[in-house]
C-alpha cells in the first residue's frame, strides 16, 4: 500500500502544484483554459493515437469486459438517480448526479497514471471504459436533461449527441490510431517522433490543469458532494469488481484496469457540462474537488488491491 501510495503522489502532487498555482493567482482562470485546450485537443491526442496505432481492436475489445463495465456503472447510476428522486430533485438534476457517481477523470488522470503503474496493456481496458463514459453516459446527461426541458425527444437531441461526439478528440484520435493500426503500416519515423514528444506533454499538462481549475470551484453545502463522492470512489469501483470478478468472465488483468478506473475522481468535464445547462454547477463542482482531495489515498488503496490481484 505505501509503495502504491508513493508511485501515485507525484500525480497528485502535480495537481497539487496547479491548485496552489491557482489558487494564488500566479496562473489565472484564463490561463488554465487554454492549457485545458491544448492538453485536450493536442497533447492527450498525440498520445492516445499512438497508443490506439500499436494496438488492434481485436486486442482490446472484449465483450465481458465492456458488459461488465457498463452493468456495473449502470447499477451506481440507477442508485443515485433514486437517491436524487427521494431527494425531490428535477430530472436536469438527477441526471447531473448520477453523472458525479459514475464518470470518473479517465481522460486526463487515468490514462496517464494507469498505463504507468499497472503497464501499456492497460490502455485497452481505459479506453474501454473511456469509451462508455463519453458515449453512453455522455450521450444519456444530454438526452435527459434536454428531454425534460422540452418535455419530449427531438431528433435534434441525436444530432447534437453525433455532432458531439465526432468534435470529440478522444474519440477521434483513438479511431485514427485504431484505424491506422488496421491498415497494418508502421508509424513513420518522423511521425513517431512527433506524437511521442507531443504525447509526453499530456500527462503533466492535464494533471496541472486538473488542479488549477479545483482552484475556482468551491465545497459549498457538502453534505450531497459528500454523498456523490462516495458513490464515486467506494460504490462505483465496488459494484464494476462484482460485475467483472464475479458475474461476467473478465480476465484478471483486464477487471484489474478498470476497477481502478472506476476508482478515480468526479471528472471535470462534468462540471463544464453543467455550467452549460445551468443545473446544479456548485454542487458539481463541490463533489469534483472533495472526490478529488480524497482520491489521493482511495486511489491508491484500490490501485494497490488490483496490483495483488493481478499478480
Amino acid at each position: 500500500m505505501l509503495d502504491i501510495f508513493l508511485q501515485t503522489l507525484p500525480f497528485f502532487a502535480l495537481i497539487g502544484l496547479g491548485y496552489g498555482s491557482g489558487v494564488t493567482g500566479f496562473f489565472p482562470a484564463q490561463a488554465t483554459a487554454y492549457l485545458t485546450r491544448f492538453v485536450f485537443y493536442f497533447a492527450l491526442s498525440a498520445m492516445l493515437f499512438k497508443f490506439s496505432a500499436n494496438l488492434s481492436l481485436a486486442e482490446i475489445w472484449s465483450w465481458p469486459l465492456v458488459l461488465a463495465y457498463l452493468s456495473g456503472s449502470i447499477a451506481i447510476y440507477l442508485i443515485a438517480t433514486i437517491v436524487g428522486f427521494m431527494r425531490g430533485l428535477t430530472t436536469a438534476e438527477v441526471a447531473f448526479e448520477a453523472q458525479c457517481a459514475v464518470i470518473g477523470n479517465t481522460g486526463f488522470l487515468g490514462i496517464p497514471m494507469l498505463v504507468l503503474l499497472l503497464g501499456t496493456a492497460a490502455i485497452g481496458p481505459v479506453m474501454i471504459a473511456l469509451a462508455i463514459d463519453l458515449i453512453v453516459f455522455g450521450s444519456l446527461v444530454v438526452i435527459l436533461v434536454t428531454g425534460s426541458r422540452d418535455g419530449r425527444m427531438s431528433p435534434a437531441i441525436f444530432k447534437s449527441i453525433g455532432l458531439g461526439l465526432i468534435k470529440n478528440p478522444m474519440i477521434v484520435s483513438t479511431s485514427i490510431g485504431l484505424l491506422y493500426s488496421a491498415s497494418g503500416l508502421p508509424i513513420p519515423a518522423p511521425v513517431n517522433s512527433f506524437v511521442t514528444i507531443l504525447g509526453a506533454a499530456a500527462t503533466p499538462g492535464a494533471l496541472f490543469a486538473i488542479g488549477a481549475s479545483l482552484a475556482t470551484i468551491t465545497a459549498d453545502r457538502i453534505a450531497i458532494p459528500f454523498w456523490l463522492t462516495f458513490a464515486k470512489l467506494v460504490l462505483h469501483p465496488a459494484a464494476i469488481a462484482i460485475a467483472t470478478l464475479m458475474i461476467f468472465p473478465v480476465a484478471p488483468y483486464q477487471a484489474g484496469v478498470v476497477i481502478a478506473a472506476a476508482a478515480l475522481p468526479v471528472a471535470g468535464n462534468v462540471y463544464i457540462m453543467a455550467q452549460h445547462y445551468n443545473v446544479a454547477p456548485g454542487r458539481v463542482s463541490a463533489s469534483i474537488l472533495i472526490s478529488t482531495a480524497i482520491s489521493i489515498i482511495t486511489v491508491s488503496m484500490v490501485i494497490a488491491w488490483v496490483t495483488s490481484l493481478t499478480g
